[in-house]
């Protein structure tokens, strides 16, 4: 089979046969009119014609030796020539033809080849049933022709065995015709099917992916937008702050941005990025948790990191990758809601049991400035861990602080 490229919009592709049949297309329920005779249709038409007019020929040897009057020899052989030439309409009116054809081998013995074209034809356009009784037919009628017309070289018997057996083959061949056929077309269209089956796939996964993509957006600008909040919250509620102090609120400020900027150009870099390429720098792994604490320490957050981890950087990359942002957006949302708390995070796990991440923090110590926030990052991290394999708690402790808790299955090594 070969496939014909769609223009335009992605569509189910078309398979062709290399050599197109019109019998093949008739089987085809995808098609909704008789198509056209192919070079190939006309090939096999001139071959079933060609074998009916050898068996004619071969039959009008055996009329010479047979004692029959000069008008029913003639007659015998006009008919055979129509039937040789009705071969032609064998694919329009197989029924017909078929049922003509064994009508006229009770008259004449040169249309022999005709009527075993005809059942061919049968086999191959129509379903068992038409096959069975046309068939059945034509064996009962060859008993009958050669009581009336016996051969002069065979006896009965042989004659009657000979002709069944030419009989069934022609209707065997044309049964093995059509259910190669329906299987080629089970297979066309089973390829057809996983073909389809392969873009949903391919384009759920385009989903899955830009899905993540703004779950990196979120998490990574998220952090380097709150900084931007805090410390402009800062500025705003102290005008008389020391000049040191609004100097590195100002530096943060404009290195946060900064970074904000490049995290943004990296996102649009990979939804632009054709398929198979990588832009963007390495995704941050259990390994890069304490630049991210170091971060949020020089922007004046107060955290405390007890990792019991004793070689982060062996901890699988997709492991580390979701509790790395998960201290992240926890610590986003510590110094959105409470800023001036002492953040405590706590890492612990071993390879075959489980990673554990968890983040407290106090209430906040004096009031809190209005930050706006959606919820949608806790939501994110819950589903980040459940796609890991884990889950995710999170809420408000009893004396009012918040605590985020998850639990990440870790495979033995």
């Amino acid at each position: 089979m070969s496939k014909e490229p769609s223009a335009g919009a992605r569509a189910v592709p078309e398979y062709r046969w290399l050599l197109p049949s019109a019998v093949t297309q008739e089987l085809d329920p995808d098609q909704g009119r008789r198509p056209r005779r192919t070079v190939r249709d006309w090939l096999v038409d001139f071959t079933m014609f060609f074998l009916a007019v050898i068996v004619g020929l071969a039959a009008m040897e055996s009329l010479s030796k047979e004692d029959l009057p000069s008008f029913w020899s003639a007659l015998d052989q006009t008919l055979g020539a129509l039937a040789c030439a009705a071969i032609w309409f064998r694919r329009r009116w197989p029924m017909g033809l078929a049922i003509a054809m064994i009508l006229l081998t009770l008259l004449s013995n040169t249309a022999g080849g005709a009527a075993l074209v005809s059942l061919f034809s049968v086999a191959v356009h129509r379903p068992f049933k038409d096959v069975a009784w046309l068939a059945g037919t034509a064996i009962a009628v060859i008993p009958v022709f050669y009581a009336v017309r016996p051969d002069p070289e065979l006896p009965y018997i042989g004659s009657v065995v000979l002709g069944s057996g030419l009989t069934a083959a022609a209707v065997g061949w044309g049964m093995f015709v059509r259910s190669r056929r329906q299987l080629m077309m089970s297979l066309r269209d089973r390829a057809r099917r996983a073909e389809t089956e392969a873009e949903l796939r391919a384009e759920q996964a385009q989903r899955l992916a830009r899905e993540a993509i703004a779950r990196e957006m979120h998490d990574v600008l998220a952090h380097r937008l709150t900084l931007l909040s805090v410390h402009a919250g800062a500025l705003e509620f102290r005008p008389g702050a020391p000049e040191k102090e609004i100097a590195r609120a100002a530096g943060v400020i404009r290195e946060s941005a900064h970074e904000a900027l490049q995290d943004l150009r990296e996102i649009i870099g990979v939804l632009r990025a054709s398929d198979g390429d990588e832009s963007g720098r390495p995704q941050p792994t259990l390994a890069a948790l304490g630049t991210l604490v170091s971060e949020s320490r020089s922007a004046g957050a107060k955290v405390e990191l007890d990792s019991r981890i004793h070689a982060p950087d062996q901890v699988p990359a997709l492991l580390g990758r979701t509790a790395y942002r998960i201290v992240q957006e926890a610590l986003t949302n510590a110094r959105k809601h409470a800023p001036g708390a002492v953040v405590h995070i706590l890492v612990e796990g071993e390879p075959g049991s489980a990673l554990t991440v968890e983040v407290r923090n106090p209430p906040p110590p004096g009031e809190v400035p209005e930050v706006p926030g959606s919820g949608q990052g806790l939501i994110g991290l819950t589903e980040r861990a459940h796609l890991a394999g884990g889950r995710l708690e999170h809420g408000r402790e009893r004396d009012g602080g918040f605590t985020v808790r998850a639990w990440l299955p870790w495979s033995g090594p």
